[in-house]
């Protein structure tokens, strides 16, 4: 259990993204739960970044979503988001593909996850196989089969099969829930944690793991935003992620401003519009987490 009684440093619960602009030249961005919810857009978190981008500098959008970015933006357009909102995107599946390339795990791949994220595998030199009884290096995990309806408990028993077979799993979305519409999906984290659970070995390319900061920074650079080596005090990232978003920023010296209606939402009292203040220290501090800011949602004013 986390040491509550650590002195953090305050978190300041503002109202607008305005207000703490000026001290930043790049956004890093969530996705989910920040500009939309897996069903409809967040128009005033996507006016806001748009605004930043007028009047500060670029905006990448940073996604553990397990496919490649060129899947990203007609999912975003499909679900109503502007394209004027961001400038570039990288995402865990991009990260996992680069982990597979520069790694040695050998050529058989077990996928475990649906269909609609086969395009991760898309000119990557693996033979892949969706049969857990297949002969396999490695395990390439993009979420549940199907996540409407399952959780990571549904793969214990293939969990203890498969750890005795000695495969590493790449997870390529260590998200452990997203939201889509008003419901909290099972994503590939959960799995990963369960089999890291049952003695396995996980390696994460997403969120809040250095491979896919490897990518913005690469990608910021390519934008024409520089930093001091080792530092990103003028970069702020933007995130609904307690396990994902926020240590992910610490981790890496980034300023972090917390989206309270996101998936944490419940934890913060009834009206996600007005998040209880004193259950978010709490929680914060149970986590031994001290984002800069927190807003209840992203907004320029």
């Amino acid at each position: 259990m986390a040491d509550t009684s650590r002195t953090l440093p305050d978190t300041s619960l503002i109202t607008s993204l305005g207000d703490i602009a000026d001290g930043y030249d790049a956004i890093l961005c969530d996705v989910w739960g920040v500009i939309h919810n897996g069903k409809v857009p967040h128009l005033k978190a996507c006016a806001a970044l748009k605004r930043f981008r007028e009047t500060r500098g670029p905006v990448v959008l940073v996604s553990n979503s397990p496919r490649p970015v060129e899947g990203i933006p007609p999912q975003l357009a499909g679900i109503g988001v502007p394209e004027d909102a961001w400038d570039a995107i990288v995402t865990s599946g991009d990260s996992t593909r680069v982990m597979v390339k520069e790694g040695n795990f050998g050529r058989r791949c077990f996928h475990l996850g649906p269909d609609r994220d086969l395009t991760l595998f898309d000119g990557m030199d693996v033979v892949r196989s969706g049969d857990p009884e297949a002969e396999a290096d490695f395990i390439i995990c993009t979420g549940p089969w199907d996540d409407e309806t399952e959780t990571a408990e549904d793969y214990r028993k293939l969990f203890e099969e498969l750890v005795p077979r000695g495969m590493p799993m790449i997870c390529a979305n260590p998200d452990l829930v997203v939201e889509r519409g008003p419901k909290l999906i099972t994503c590939a984290g959960s799995l990963a944690e369960l089999y890291e659970e049952l003695g396995g070995t996980a390696l994460y390319a997403g969120k809040p793991h250095a491979p896919i900061y490897r990518l913005a920074r690469e990608m910021l650079a390519t934008l024409g935003v520089r930093r001091e080596a080792g530092k990103w005090e003028r970069v702020l990232f933007v995130g609904d992620g307690l396990p994902t978003d926020i240590p992910g920023a610490r981790d890496q010296g980034m300023d972090a401003l917390f989206i309270t209606s996101g998936i944490h939402a419940a934890e913060f009292g009834d009206d996600a519009d007005n998040p209880d203040e004193t259950a978010l220290k709490t929680t914060l501090a149970h986590r031994e987490l001290s984002p800069r800011y927190a807003i209840s949602r992203l907004s320029w004013t």
